[in-house]
């Protein structure tokens, strides 16, 4: 962060210190590091850490009145989002009239890659059953994965999910992803299996 900033002082009495963080919490566009936000402050990172909480419980209408947005921890910083109870409301909004939605093929390699990662196209598509180079130009355009290295026997390059795929799905880290094991078939469905998998 920049020298420029001007800091608002450990003295200053807490609602200056609140809004000057919500100023600053209404014009990013991407979830922001609480030390970031101290830097930007220029108060420690302890006590920004506090002003969040105090932020969070007040949008979460725990101190008043309900609001229509919140404040959350996600991808590793912080962002204020409308309320989930207007998630339906506020889709709705969002989408209508927009087309540029994922497909079905998209929303399938992007699973494979979450959970994958990371993870070469060629084994996305033995995956999948089909090539996948279009789509995962698709999702490398909307910035939901990124390059993530080169596998060393093959010299393929590697793919994984980026923050803003976090932030996409609300999730702090790919430990939020839900288990996979409750979706899947019972080996025995599947009819014969090999020894070693039993």
């Amino acid at each position: 962060m920049s020298d420029s900033y001007e800091p608002v002082p450990d003295d200053a009495v807490p609602e200056r210190q609140l809004a000057a963080l919500e100023a600053i919490l209404m014009v990013v566009d991407e979830p922001i590091p609480a030390a970031s936000l101290a830097e930007a402050l220029g108060m420690p990172t302890g006590q920004v850490v506090e002003l969040l909480g105090a932020l969070a419980a007040d949008y979460r209408g725990q101190t008043g009145r309900p609001r229509g947005f919140d404040l959350r921890e996600v991808a590793g910083g912080w962002r204020i989002y409308s309320a989930p109870e207007f998630a339906d409301l506020v889709g709705r909004f969002v989408v209508s009239g927009q087309t540029a939605r994922l497909t079905h093929a998209a929303l399938e390699t992007m699973a494979v890659i979450a959970y994958k990662q990371p993870i070469s196209r060629g084994q996305i598509s033995a995956i999948r059953g089909v090539s996948v180079d279009s789509v995962v130009r698709t999702l490398l355009a909307r910035g939901l994965v990124e390059e993530a290295g080169q596998d060393e026997p093959t010299g393929a390059l590697l793919y994984g999910t980026t923050s803003y795929f976090l932030e996409r799905l609300g999730l702090g880290s790919l430990d939020d992803l839900p288990p996979l094991a409750p979706y899947l078939p019972r080996l025995e469905a599947l009819g014969e299996v090999d020894e070693e998998y039993r």
